[in-house]
């Protein structure tokens, strides 16, 4: 009889574990709630989410590290054998709504600077430390990798790899740097000439576009494609704005998804872009580097949908359970966006130092077999990912006690130093 009861107790520990777990998250979601504050728009938070969490998913499925036969790696995509998959980067590459909600958010905080008599310089100063304090933690991290690995034995093709992956991301927060500095005058034109301002920008975009792939017997430099890189991301940006100032209303928002989804059946269809929404590794165009016609077409659809989406989205928020993921994320989106490549590079050089390829880790990203093995590695770089953030999340604010340090920030800055001359190096 005894062992009959703890045999039947012993059972019942998972039952019981699980409801503990349930209680935990519970008390987490409600506690994410109860400090969030009542006017807060949550769908823009949502939208925020969705935009990193969707550039952290397609990296991580389109990016891959190959072990080659003299132990380095290198980098690959499945898309290059996977041509079918193509369609699966239309809805992961989400960076215009990152920049959408920021021209959104940028435009009212910048109101609000301006009716407390804060300076312009001063506003724009802050906002850009708090872009920059993740930078330079990520950079200075791999600067002393660059250093470091190569006395560890580690081939340099698989160093090369590691810093190209680690810096793929800065550039976005580069761009996203110059679109932030250029809110003032982007709210002044926006209040001119309203919806004009975000379509005026398509033309320097589509003059690149004929510059590089036209007709022409003369090559044109790579470097003329840097000319569209701006204008490309600030659509979506003021379009943002747009939005904060209610000039984008349903309507219009359908006209946005249907004109950009006409637009890129012509552009893939008809005048032969990529079909990839991102770049291909020894491809010889993209529709990414350099920003195509492709990109804002893209944007409109996904910005579109985002407005359609608004209310229902919203009122999803407003239940903890749903509200506590998309308000972990935002707490740290941009150490988030910073570090998600990291967390998938870790492990793959972890298992190219210990032996032959692994399957959907370092092995060829060649048919349906990687996909399915890499969909398992997913949770192992989404636990390093979130172990990253919980530990490197407090950077993206002040830093204060050893981090306000001057030999702390010397080191910082000499990490960050060797990342850009490897980087400028191994490029």
């Amino acid at each position: 009889m005894g062992g009959g009861r703890t045999a039947h107790a012993f059972a019942r520990l998972p039952v019981r574990a699980a409801a503990s777990v349930r209680r935990s998250l519970t008390r987490t979601a409600d506690r994410f709630d109860a400090a969030t504050p009542p006017d807060r728009e949550r769908a823009l938070d949502g939208l925020r989410a969705l935009g990193v969490c969707g550039i952290v998913l397609g990296h991580w499925l389109v990016t891959a590290l190959v072990l080659w036969a003299d132990g380095g790696l290198r980098i690959s995509s499945p898309l290059r054998d996977l041509p079918g998959l193509a369609p699966l980067s239309w809805v992961l590459q989400t960076l215009a709504l990152f920049f959408l909600v920021g021209g959104y958010v940028s435009a009212l905080a910048l109101d609000r600077a301006r009716e407390r008599g804060e300076p312009e310089r001063s506003w724009l100063l802050s906002r850009t430390r708090r872009l920059g304090r993740p930078v330079v933690l990520v950079a200075a991290a791999w600067g002393a990798g660059a250093v470091l690995l190569p006395v560890a034995g580690v081939p340099e093709a698989s160093v090369r790899s590691l810093v190209l992956l680690a810096l793929q991301p800065l550039w976005f927060i580069a761009v996203y740097t110059a679109a932030t500095l250029l809110t003032p005058v982007a709210v002044a034109v926006e209040r001119r000439i309203g919806l004009g301002a975000a379509a005026a920008l398509v033309l320097p975009v589509a003059a690149v576009d004929l510059l590089l792939y036209g007709p022409w017997t003369t090559p044109v430099p790579a470097w003329a494609g840097l000319a569209s890189v701006l204008p490309a991301w600030l659509f979506a940006y003021l379009l943002g704005i747009s939005w904060a100032r209610g000039r984008l209303a349903r309507g219009r928002a359908w006209a946005l998804l249907a004109g950009g989804a006409a637009a890129l059946t012509v552009l893939v269809a008809v005048l032969g872009y990529p079909a990839s929404a991102v770049g291909l590794p020894g491809a010889d165009r993209s529709n990414l580097n350099p920003p195509s016609l492709f990109v804002p077409a893209l944007a409109a659809v996904q910005i579109g949908a985002a407005v359609l989406l608004r209310g229902p989205l919203e009122r999803l928020l407003r239940r903890p359970a749903a509200w506590a993921p998309v308000a972990a994320v935002n707490l740290a989106a941009l150490t988030v966006f910073c570090w998600h490549l990291t967390a998938a590079s870790l492990p793959a050089l972890a298992a190219a130092a210990a032996g032959p390829p692994v399957p959907g880790l370092t092995s060829a990203p060649d048919g349906a077999g990687w996909v399915a093995a890499r969909l398992a590695w997913l949770p192992v770089f989404a636990l390093l990912l979130a172990a990253c953030s919980i530990a490197l999340r407090r950077f993206e604010g002040p830093w204060r006690g050893i981090a306000a340090s001057l030999p702390f920030r010397a080191v910082v800055g000499a990490g960050a130093a060797a990342f850009a001359l490897a980087a400028v190096h191994l490029a």
